[in-house]
């Protein structure tokens, strides 16, 4: 599977996306037919050209528009599902559109459709974004990865759109905005921020509109290698401790990094009623998680057995539904989406403040989630 790597070592943009793309291999003509395709040619110009910033070059793009109409965000939407982008590129970025809608109208404590978008609001936008996904689609990349993102002045909305995604957060004193919200909205509708293992076919760089030296977004294009998958099960049986000293203990070895834990009653010698304790451990910490069981455990010894896993991929998103947002786990086999969860923390928290029984809620999130990733 080809995937793509984003470096953002200084940041990320939307026009910083589309140059590292294009430096990447994908065509300028797909710029042409996004501006096309959203029919916006009497309001938008691009300019393709190499800059250098520092001692490091790339691609810049610059979409220019003539006579600025700022659109309402149900406007931007209208824009997307009315042109002629290809159906997975439509998703993504009415995604991304509605995640920064999220966060504005979070900001100003305003509903959704009447949030106003400031300078978000332009054709630069919808090229930014739209553009992102179909650079992507055109370059065949079915997994986005990205790296930490350096803050130093982050806008409000930038933060309210990386709330909660896994985004990693480091801090840099350029004193200046780095990311973008256009940039943050892209990365969490398609990453999974953590650096993959991969065979590099093409590294490209794109060229931000601040002139500071080193001021590029890097993307890195290739193929994904698998990586180790192994686990160790750190087993015991416990016949002489009480439940809820074990239901404790099962907390405290999650905190303490296990990947998941498991009880299972079962009868003991001697007849007597006890509980088998699993817990899966990566195996850097097996040995910090086995002297954990063996101190707070009544156990006097514990089994290691080394195995192997097949792990499908997940992603979360946030799906919006009558009941208000919650986010959706989504499991993926070959870079599409098979099956969703919705997370019951969020649906619980909806059953209380609305009156409605959980698992009313719980079916509507997963119709709405089975809609907008086309399952049903």
């Amino acid at each position: 599977m080809t995937i793509a790597y984003f470096d953002c070592f200084s940041g990320i943009s939307g026009d910083m996306t589309l140059g590292a793309l294009l430096d990447c291999g994908a065509e300028r003509a797909e710029l042409d037919a996004v501006v096309e395709a959203l029919r916006l040619g009497d309001e938008v110009t691009i300019e393709v050209r190499h800059e250098t910033r520092g001692h490091a070059g790339g691609t810049r793009v610059i979409v220019g528009v003539d006579d600025r109409v700022e659109r309402t965000v149900p406007a931007l939407r209208e824009v997307v599902e009315g042109s002629d982008a290809p159906r997975d590129v439509k998703k993504h970025a009415l995604d991304a559109i509605n995640r920064l809608a999220r966060a504005e109208a979070a900001v100003h404590g305003v509903p959704e459709d009447q949030a106003h978008l400031h300078e978000l609001g332009g054709a630069d936008t919808l090229v930014d974004i739209v553009g992102a996904f179909w650079l992507l689609d055109a370059l065949d990349v079915g997994r986005v990865y990205a790296s930490p993102l350096p803050i130093s002045r982050p806008g409000p909305a930038t933060l309210k759109i990386l709330e909660g995604t896994g985004a990693e957060l480091r801090p840099s004193d350029q004193g200046r905005e780095l990311v973008t919200p256009t940039g943050a909205a892209i990365l969490t509708t398609a990453a999974a921020f953590t650096r993959p293992a991969m065979s590099l076919r093409r590294a490209g760089y794109g060229v931000g509109s601040n002139p500071s030296p080193g001021n590029l977004l890097a993307v890195w294009i290739g193929e994904e290698i698998g990586t180790d998958k192994s686990v160790t099960l750190i087993e015991t049986n416990l016949d002489d401790m009480a439940p809820n000293l074990i239901g404790a203990l099962t907390e405290d070895l999650m905190a303490a990094g296990a990947l998941d834990v498991a009880v299972v009653s079962a009868l003991m010698k001697k007849g007597r009623p006890g509980h088998v304790l699993t817990v899966m451990s990566p195996p850097e910490l097996t040995g910090r998680l086995t002297e954990l069981l063996l101190r707070r455990s009544t156990t006097l010894g514990v089994r290691l057995t080394p195995v192997q896993r097949v792990l499908a991929d997940r992603r979360i998103v946030e799906v919006t539904t009558a009941v208000g947002t919650v986010r959706v786990k989504v499991k993926e086999l070959d870079g599409r989406a098979v099956d969703v969860a919705p997370e019951y923390e969020d649906c619980r928290r909806i059953a209380l403040e609305t009156g409605r029984d959980l698992r009313e809620v719980m079916r509507l999130v997963d119709a709405a989630a089975r809609r907008d990733l086309g399952l049903e």
